[in-house]
């Protein structure tokens, strides 16, 4: 079987080591001609860690990230409103890993050129269009540097993971337009802190106006790489977002805002003032679709969900996606019964994942804190605990990583 991957990021690497682990033998179509190890942090929540583990690379992604045990929410006066264990300190029997996003991609390119060899992963292919063939698609692709045109690719299934502009997505929905911007930026950098500084935990503060969120993604006996992200309002909801990973600004012109923002370890103006380079970014996402597979080609991870960075879960669903998406390939009798499983089973909880990510997710928990306690209401009395509980333990539900639910759901090795 042909298999195309359009898109060499996270999601799409992982579908072709997937793919490879199911004994089928895919080609990675990446746009950009040498990728390189860009962007902060990210988590990978137990339920992505676990497939990753039955791929075999739960020792190599520990080492390279940090296994996370605790996640806190504290109110913007340090009051904290919700704690609980993370990944194995939770019960999971797998670990939840804070990691530097372009270091793991990086890994994931050296995996797939290990298992599938140098000609798997095409760079430079920056997908142009596609025709459907009747039991087969034709890709067009151009180099995006030269517009030089590639020679016509033809594969039996087209599996788009090229990301929140897929050119995928773009072609089976031509008048979607651009992403929805709510209005809020996400300010974000890496800062180097002596060894030990900070805890292997997750620390979450303040409100959906103005948010700190910060997490080692490396450790050693020398030193800690803190990931920070400060989210705040910079434009009205539905403004049009100017999307630039790559966007440096100076943090002084709001950095004022976090005054008064310390404990602990964590003193949010030195640890801004501490990075080498701050980066500004849109909180973006696209309404969820009505279909993902059309004939052989079908959609996965934020080609096919794009969602609010709450939450944690935008690469831990698309490491899902790709797991699944090899399964029912390995296991179905024809290619197109297999995208149709695959999306009868991905698309319905990744849709409600992006909605209750709009609301916020688990980060209502600092949403109702500030609504009923801001004044300096004892926290105890305006939100008992249980309620708290049960915002954090509803999210894990929706999003699939409850402990029971993960442990006894079935292997998604065939």
């Amino acid at each position: 079987m042909r298999i195309a991957i359009v898109g060499g990021g996270i999601v799409g690497l992982t579908t072709a080591l997937a793919l490879a682990r199911a004994g089928l033998r895919p080609t990675v179509y990446e746009a950009v001609r040498d990728p390189q190890p860009l962007g902060v942090g990210i988590n990978l929540l137990p339920h992505a860690v676990r497939e990753l583990a039955e791929l075999g690379l739960l020792a190599d992604v520990e080492a390279l990230g940090v296994p996370i045990d605790a996640l806190v929410y504290r109110m913007a006066d340090g009051r904290e409103v919700w704690r609980e264990p993370r990944g194995r300190a939770a019960g999971y029997d797998w670990p939840q890993v804070a990691i530097h996003r372009g270091r793991f991609q990086q890994f994931l390119r050296t995996q797939v050129i290990a298992q599938l060899g140098r000609d798997a992963l095409r760079d430079g292919h920056a997908l142009t269009a596609f025709t459907p063939l009747g039991p087969s698609v034709s890709l067009a692709f151009v180099e995006r540097e030269t517009g030089r045109r590639h020679p016509p690719i033809e594969a039996d299934v087209v599996i788009g993971a090229d990301g929140i502009h897929s050119a995928v997505r773009r072609q089976l929905y031509p008048d979607e337009g651009v992403p929805k911007w709510n209005g809020i930026s996400l300010f974000r950098g890496t800062t180097q802190l002596p060894a030990h500084a900070v805890p292997a935990q997750m620390s979450w503060t303040g409100h959906s106006r103005q948010k700190f969120v910060g997490y080692p993604i490396a450790m050693d006996a020398e030193s800690t790489l803190y990931n920070w992200i400060c989210d705040l309002p910079t434009a009205e909801l539905g403004a049009i977002a100017r999307e630039d990973w790559n966007r440096r600004v100076d943090p002084e012109p709001w950095l004022h805002r976090y005054a008064g923002w310390t404990w602990g370890a964590i003193d949010v103006i030195t640890i801004v003032r501490g990075a080498k380079a701050v980066y500004e970014f849109p909180m973006v996402d696209r309404d969820p679709l009505p279909r993902w597979t059309h004939g052989r080609v079908t959609l996965a991870g934020d080609a096919a969900h794009p969602m609010y960075p709450i939450g944690s879960n935008g690469a831990t669903q698309g490491i899902i996606d790709a797991r699944a998406l090899a399964f029912h390939l390995a296991t179905a009798s024809d290619p197109e019964t297999a995208l149709a499983r695959y999306e009868e089973e991905r698309r319905p909880p990744t849709s409600r994942i992006v909605m209750m990510n709009r609301a916020h997710g688990p980060d209502r928990v600092l949403e109702v804190a500030n609504e009923r306690a801001a004044a300096g209401a004892d926290l105890d009395v305006v939100f008992p605990l249980g309620e708290r509980a049960e915002i954090a333990q509803s999210y894990k539900r929706v999003a699939g990583f409850d402990p029971a639910t993960l442990r006894e759901r079935r292997s998604y090795t065939p």
